[in-house]
């Protein structure tokens, strides 16, 4: 039996979007382990404010001066003692509090790489529910975990599901500790079946209406595109130190198996349980420990089967370009994901339709040079940079023809 832990105190960065609104249901279920010191969010502060009321954290962090008044008010009314504060600085800020012993790190998109960054240079705890970090800066930021001795630990699903099926005492050594490979799974999305003619006239709202996992637009349209699955390659390459080749995408629909761990013995290890966050962010909470967080237990009988398909690279080229970018090493990832970042709000505008998301991704790469592999967060930026600014040109020509 473990004997009780002490309290850990948390900073969530992305507190009301899906993740970190399943954080705070597991912490809400296990109080006396957690205490929430800081919420960050960017404009939702109806939601919050409630977040504030029920957890009572010492910060709460918006996008800008604006939206700190109008909560801060609120709080006030209600005679909170949170203090309400502003800015990508009070982001970084509030991931290396002193006081802070774990940063879940939920902000999706480049803007959550600094903060995270900071995290690691802090040497927290860090629950990484955010792919841009080892997307845009692999080598800097797995770099400052080692320097700084912080703690990585994997929230997406495939992620976490690779990290409880190594060997306890993994040291990135793949050949030493006789792994083949991995097989990351992927549900396929909402237009797994569908015909490349039918994915001419894909919606938004088509496109967000993912058909196992309630998830956020952005990723819900990368999760259609294959692309959230492509960021996940190269964040398992970075994570475990496993080569592009070594690790494949298998698409299975019913998101049961959520990846794969292949020995030289012939042994496959994998995790399974029904498709609901809150596994892997209690598994990272309490790790090496397991609590409960609320899902249900896996019924096989009702599961009933497990498929498993090859990925289309006709139809859902974006993983191709996953591929090809890490391949490439340099920038290429960074350019990647800010193309990506791009070009999706460009769809979820109206502005290019669905196809046309890896055509200017495509664009981007073969336009700008994969150059070194940034050694900063400057240069990380710098790439970051100048993507959005061609991905922005590319997108203007398609709208003028």
């Amino acid at each position: 039996m473990f004997p009780q832990p002490p309290v850990q105190t948390l900073t969530i960065l992305g507190s009301t979007g899906s993740i970190g609104v399943n954080t705070l249901d597991v912490i809400r279920r296990h109080r006396h382990r957690y205490r929430v010191l800081a919420l960050c969010a960017h404009r939702q502060i109806a939601k919050l404010f409630e977040q504030c009321l029920e957890f009572q954290p010492r910060y709460a962090v918006v996008a800008d001066a604006e939206h700190a008044a109008v909560l801060s008010g609120r709080l006030m009314e209600v005679g909170s003692p949170t203090k309400v504060v502003s800015g990508p600085q009070a982001l970084i800020e509030m991931a290396s509090l002193a006081e802070v012993d774990m940063v879940m790190a939920a902000i999706v998109g480049a803007a959550g790489l600094p903060p995270t960054l900071a995290a690691a240079a802090a040497g927290k705890k860090i629950l990484l529910a955010n792919k841009e970090a080892l997307v845009m800066a692999g080598a800097v930021f797995m770099r400052t975990v080692r320097e700084n001795r912080a703690t990585l630990l994997p929230i997406d699903s495939e992620h976490n599901a690779i990290f409880q099926s190594l060997p306890i005492d993994y040291a990135a050594d793949p050949l030493a500790s006789g792994i083949l490979g991995l097989s990351l799974t992927a549900s396929g999305g909402p237009f797994r079946t569908w015909t490349a003619a039918d994915l001419e006239k894909v919606t938004p709202e088509q496109a967000c209406a993912h058909p196992n996992w309630v998830m956020g637009r952005k990723i819900s349209v990368d999760s259609a595109t294959l692309m959230n699955k492509g960021l996940e390659l190269i964040e398992a390459h970075w994570l475990f130190n496993v080569p592009a080749n070594k690790i494949e995408v298998v698409l299975h629909p019913q998101s049961i198996i959520h990846s794969l761990v292949h020995y030289v013995d012939g042994s496959v290890i994998a995790e399974l349980g029904n498709p609901d966050m809150r596994t892997p962010i209690a598994h990272a909470l309490a790790y090496p420990q397991r609590i409960t967080a609320g899902v249900a237990p896996l019924d096989l009988f009702k599961v009933g089967s497990l498929t498993f398909e090859r990925p289309d690279d006709r139809r859902f080229p974006c993983l191709g370009l996953a591929y090809q970018a890490l391949e490439q090493g340099g920038r290429s990832a960074a350019i990647l994901n800010a193309v990506n970042e791009v070009a999706v709000q460009a769809f979820l505008d109206g502005r290019i339709r669905f196809l046309s998301i890896p055509r200017v991704i495509a664009e981007t790469l073969n336009c700008l040079p994969a150059g070194p592999e940034p050694d900063s967060l400057a240069e990380v930026l710098d790439a970051d940079r100048q993507a959005r600014e061609l991905a922005d040109r590319f997108i203007a020509r398609r709208l003028e023809k």
